[in-house]
């Protein structure tokens, strides 16, 4: 079997190389340059110390080995949660709520220091159980329903007193959901139906006086056109005498025809004269 040597030049070569190359890695992972994104914020830490000025948007630079950068994000994030409180009737209320917020671009050290990369979880969660428990325990569960807003106005207004001061900004507050417990629905459907049932009753009674008004004005409206017409025929009656009277010249008939054979009226008359 053949053995090559590697001369001692190609095998320098060969080891600058692969200096070069891990140079390379080297400074593309601990490069002294980093880029901050449009609604993000940097935080600079030197050994683990954070700097109390917050790094914005654009290109900045760092000390590799020594100084880490942590990116967190200031434009508007959706936070959903779930809730559980009670009614003042004493009901169980499952709410699922929608909070939109954002970071304090100048605070986020401080929100970063105080509490970490889950200040979503550790601030804007406990905020929501408590705004949500506190609201709706001053509504009945009917008054949950059909009051939503003014629910959901009172509980932004409870969440935006709770985390002031914490670098938090709550633009927006959204109840999607409210369930309640099994027996409660079965009320609520029961009591749907038997509204809907009395709404049919309702309209069928109207329908049904409706025609029966119909009918009363269709019987008045005929009864009307009968004396109007017997009037009419009454006057025509009249009309025909009067005009066969202007026109008789006092004097009887001569000849009258009818069951009985005809008779000369007028030598009744001569005769007795």
């Amino acid at each position: 079997m053949a053995v090559y040597e590697i001369e001692p030049t190609q095998l320098f070569i060969k080891i600058i190389k692969i200096g070069v190359v891990i140079i390379l890695l080297l400074i593309v992972f601990f490069s002294p340059m980093y880029t901050i994104q449009a609604g993000e914020r940097g935080v600079l830490l030197t050994f683990g110390k954070p700097d109390q000025t917050p790094k914005g948007e654009g290109l900045h630079f760092k000390i590799p080995f020594v100084q880490t950068i942590t990116v967190l994000e200031v434009r508007t994030v959706k936070y959903e949660t779930d809730a559980s409180s009670a009614s003042s009737d004493l009901q169980t209320v499952h709410t699922k709520i929608a909070v939109n917020y954002h970071l304090v671009p100048e605070s986020v050290v401080t929100v970063f220091t105080n509490t970490g990369l889950d200040y979503s979880e550790r601030l804007i969660n406990p905020a929501v159980q408590e705004s949500v428990k506190a609201s709706t325990a001053k509504f009945t569960t009917e008054e949950l329903v059909t009051k939503r807003e003014i629910i959901r106005d009172e509980i932004e207004t409870l969440l935006i007193e709770k985390l002031k001061g914490r670098g938090l900004i709550i633009e927006a507050v959204s109840i999607t959901n409210f369930d309640f417990s099994e027996s409660f629905n079965q009320a609520i459907e029961q009591k749907v139906v038997a509204e809907q049932l009395k709404l049919k009753s309702e309209r069928d009674l109207e329908r049904i006086k409706i025609e029966a008004d119909q009918k009363i004005a269709m019987a008045k409206a005929e009864a009307e056109s009968i004396r109007i017409q017997s009037e009419a025929l009454k006057q025509s009656s009249d009309i025909l005498q009067l005009r066969a009277l202007e026109k008789w010249d006092g004097r009887l008939p001569v000849v009258t025809s009818g069951g009985t054979p005809f008779i000369d009226i007028t030598s009744f008359t001569q005769n007795t004269s």
